[in-house]
Formats: C-alpha cells, structure tokens, sequence
C-alpha cells in the first residue's frame, strides 16, 4: 500500500518523502477529523494526535502495533511502563517503536475530591489535602478539600494510558509525523481535556444567533428562558463543576437544576464556574 514502508532496503529520494507527507496530510484533511482524531491545545502551535488519530496511520501505513509492558508498581503505586512495537503487516518487518508510561502517582489519580466535610475528615491526615487552585480569571484562588485514591482503583487506567501513550510515540516515530503532530495531549488531565473539547462546541452554540434547538424544528432565542440548555452544554457544564470541585448544592443554589438549565445561562453559568472562590471548608456533594 505504501512503498515508503514496505522497502526499507534502499534510501528514500527526496521525492519518496515528499509523497510521505503528502498522504499523511491528505489523510488527515481527508479522513480525520478534529477532537476525534487530533485536537488543539490552546497556546500549541501543532495539533495533538489522539489515538484514534494514530489508529488512522496505522492503517494507512500497515502498521501493525504490539505492546510489551513492564510492571513497576509498588505498595502504594501502580506503575507501567510500556514498549510499542511497530512492524508491516505483511512482511513482517520491525518499523520502530515507541514508549509510554504511567503511574497512579500523577497528580490526576492519585487525589480525588472528598465527597462531603464528614469523609475528609474521617480519611488519615496523610492521606488527605487541601489542594490550592489558582484563578486565571481575576487572580486569587480556592481551595478544595482532596484524599488519596485506592490504586487499585485506577489500576486498568493506568495501563491503558501507558499503552496509549506508547502508541502514539511509536506512530509518530514510524511516519516521521512529528512535525505535523504533537504528543502534548496525553500529559493534560483527561477531564480537562473533555472540556477544552466541549467548552468551544457549546459556547459557538450559545452564540450563534438563529441557532436551532435540537430537534432541528424550532429557531433558539438565547434571551428567552424557556428553551432549555442542550445536553452536550449540561454535560460541559457539569464537568467544569467537577474539574472545579464545586458542589452541586452551591451552583443549583444560584442557577437552579443542572437539568433544568435553561439555554439563555449557560454562559454565565460558565463565568460564574470560572470565577467562583470556593469557601474554606466547603462540603462537596
């Protein structure tokens, strides 16, 4: 399918890497498409691929994926480290590799948000903190009450990301794609991720006028509080509140039901999520 691949007994001509990235540029105009299969990062000038993304080149370049991963896990992490192997489908032959790993150390599993005053004060003092949050918005910050995840909780996690990882070095490695895509995404939490992804989608859709509702039937009046929220903006805005570690009770208490949000506040629910200074000793719910 792609002779750039499949004959790796001679030099490739200034020509053959032409054609090399040409087709992952026409594949990725083509077929992939953007927070599906690669995505932003705001302040990156490169995209980030996605695994889908590197599923894609795979499969343009017969790249065939084999994993080999090391445990370094200890009594309180679980750790893995993982080798990605990429060799031609057809023949076999070894196109490079790529490594990935992860450990329930990182920041983003090893703390959870306590669900309420009295678990955080009942968990052991050192396996519970309070975590300090900046807001970028004004400046300042808040604070939200946190305890240590059970490893084995998130041990498949772990895993998976190590091998995602990996994957997506080795196809990065193996197409010379580097200087089209960037591996940054994988080292942001995934619910920010989510909601980098979904914040721009739902706030295009609070601003577009003449918007229709979902059903495709009615034109949207972003004024009117009747027409209710979609549920892709609900699912944004509720993840911002979790990424956040505001209680459900203190937004319903400004904005009402989550289900119930009507589509005129959903930016402002935003702001407010935003902006929000957390109380000092705030339960969470």
């Amino acid at each position: 399918m792609n002779e750039l691949v499949v004959q790796p007994d001679r030099n490739m001509t200034p020509s053959d890497i032409r054609a090399h990235v040409n087709l992952i540029q026409e594949v990725m105009q083509a077929v992939m498409k953007k927070d599906v299969h690669y995505g932003v990062i705001p302040g990156c000038k490169k995209p980030s691929l996605y695994k889908p993304g590197a599923e894609v080149l795979c499969t343009t370049f017969r790249i065939a994926p084999s994993f080999e991963q090391e445990e370094l896990s200890t009594g309180d992490c679980i750790r893995y480290r993982v080798r990605c192997i990429g060799t031609h489908q057809i023949t076999g032959i070894f196109l490079g590799q790529g490594m990935g790993e992860c450990s329930s150390d990182e920041e983003k599993y090893k703390w959870r948000a306590a669900v309420c005053e009295e678990e955080a004060d009942g968990t052991p003092i050192d396996r519970r903190r309070i975590k300090y949050s900046k807001n970028y918005k004004e400046g300042g910050h808040y604070t939200v009450k946190q305890l240590r995840t059970e490893p084995a909780d998130v041990a498949n996690t772990i895993l998976k990301m190590a091998c995602k990882r990996a994957q997506v070095a080795m196809t990065l490695n193996v197409t010379g794609a580097s200087d089209i895509f960037s591996q940054d995404i994988e080292d942001l939490p995934e619910t920010i991720q989510e909601g980098m992804r979904d914040e721009g989608e739902a706030r295009s859709e609070v601003q577009q006028p003449g918007r229709r509702s979902e059903n495709g039937k009615a034109p949207v009046d972003k004024s009117d509080n009747k027409n209710p929220a979609t549920d892709k903006q609900r699912k944004m805005v509720f993840a911002k509140l979790k990424n956040a570690g505001i209680g459900m009770d203190l937004f319903e208490d400004k904005f009402g039901k989550l289900d119930d949000l009507p589509f005129s506040k959903v930016n402002p629910a935003l702001e407010w999520i935003s902006n929000f200074e957390v109380p000092e000793g705030a339960a969470y719910k």
